[in-house]
């Protein structure tokens, strides 16, 4: 490559201006497929000749409608269902918070610690995962609460699994016996495994019981699954491993496989009264439709869910056993299907984050050629594209252990 030269990408592999080649273990976050997948471009490239806009919130168009009824049918739950579509993933998740708090006729919102739900002002009320993100826009964030997820690995109460009985849902009744009326809890939203804060895996029995809970109040829930949605865990949505059935689910990023799309889906009886009370213009756009069912069409044809169970098995093999050599500052491996994170520590024991190492870590990656993101205060998360070859998988943990060993001679 001419240093220089135009930014292009194909498969697992990115080149920058200077020519230098990246293995991306980032980008697909989005492009799940991988960059220029062959099948999805073409059928993109005959959509541009055809149609890109259409007033999609007001004019109904047929792929906006076949995109909606998969989205029914892939998403948990045994009851009819509406879709909105929007952009982003916060704007699923403000759709999501006004569709509880008008179908409801109630205020209050629960969140956790931890969470990340956008950075919009309703849904930014709900965001948890670092203080920053809120930081000088407190004033205007109400009628919402976040508590201790089941954070395993950084117990909050200090409690081992094996003997905690789940404290942190007595916790939640005992916020309502204190200081948050359930009854004027509209809903109660949570990513199935936490994102933004360090790709946190809950027990199953925790997420389980939270269901149980809002049931037992009539609170709704909203299950935020923009990072864990459209395959990421080896389920269309991961709310299928904890075997419960949210009463409104949001999706963004991978949707689309790299085109901006969201969508909020919910049970019928919960939509807006009256028409007008939310809308937007790009949602429902006709190139992301395209985009959401030529993806779909790929991930069926290529048995990629299969593929995310295999070799996601196989890279959580590989990052344990880069644990076993670092054991000293590796402190937890934890994951789903492709959606993996390790977490660094200064001590097994105390388990003290890690941050400048890890922040050194994924500086030495990107020097080596492997695009990699940090997650909460000391992980490292590896989203690499779904349909990820082993051999991949081997190359990406030959330079992560390259610059494992670089960072902690530096450190």
């Amino acid at each position: 490559e001419t240093p220089g030269g135009p930014m292009r990408a194909e498969g697992p592999y990115f080149w920058d201006e200077d020519g230098n080649v990246l293995l991306d273990w980032t980008n697909p976050m989005v492009v799940i497929l991988g960059h220029s997948h062959p099948k999805w471009v073409a059928g993109m490239r005959e959509q541009l000749e055809n149609l890109v806009y259409f007033n999609s919130p007001d004019f109904v168009n047929r792929l906006q409608a076949e995109t909606a009824e998969l989205l029914t049918k892939l998403t948990p739950g045994n009851w009819e269902k509406k879709v909105f579509f929007s952009n982003s993933g916060t704007e699923a998740n403000e759709a999501a918070l006004k569709v509880a708090r008008i179908s409801t006729g109630k205020n209050l919102v629960i969140g956790f610690i931890g969470g990340f739900h956008g950075r919009t002002m309703g849904s930014l009320a709900l965001t948890a995962s670092k203080a920053v993100q809120r930081k000088k826009y407190t004033q205007y964030l109400n009628n919402a609460y976040s508590i201790p997820y089941a954070y395993c690995y950084r117990c909050w109460y200090k409690m081992k699994r094996e003997t905690c009985g789940l404290y942190c849902l007595e916790v939640l009744e005992k916020y309502f016996k204190t200081v948050l009326p359930p009854d004027d809890v509209a809903a109660i939203i949570y990513e199935p495994i936490q994102g933004e804060g360090g790709y946190v895996v809950p027990p199953k029995e925790f997420i389980q019981g939270l269901h149980e809970i809002a049931k037992k109040y009539g609170i709704l829930t909203i299950a935020d699954e923009v990072q864990t949605g459209f395959g990421k865990t080896g389920y269309w949505f991961a709310n299928e491993y904890f075997c419960v059935q949210p009463d409104i689910i949001t999706v963004a990023k991978r949707l689309a496989n790299g085109m901006p799309a969201a969508a909020t889906v919910f049970r019928a009886e919960l939509d807006f009264p009256e028409e007008g009370m939310h809308s937007n213009t790009f949602g429902g756009l006709v190139l992301s439709m395209r985009s959401i069912l030529e993806t779909y069409k790929i991930m069926v044809e290529e048995n990629i869910l299969q593929n995310v169970r295999e070799v996601g098995k196989y890279f959580k093999e590989k990052l344990l056993e880069l644990q076993e050599t670092y054991s000293k500052v590796i402190g937890d491996v934890r994951g789903l299907g492709l959606m993996l994170a390790i977490e660094f520590v200064k001590d097994r024991e105390t388990r003290e984050e890690y941050q400048e190492l890890r922040d050194l870590v994924v500086k030495k990656a990107y020097e080596k050629g492997l695009l990699l993101l940090g997650a909460g205060w000391s992980a490292i998360r590896f989203t690499p594209r779904l349909n990820i070859t082993k051999s991949e998988v081997d190359e990406g943990i030959k330079i992560l252990r390259e610059a494992i060993e670089e960072a902690l001679r530096e450190m």
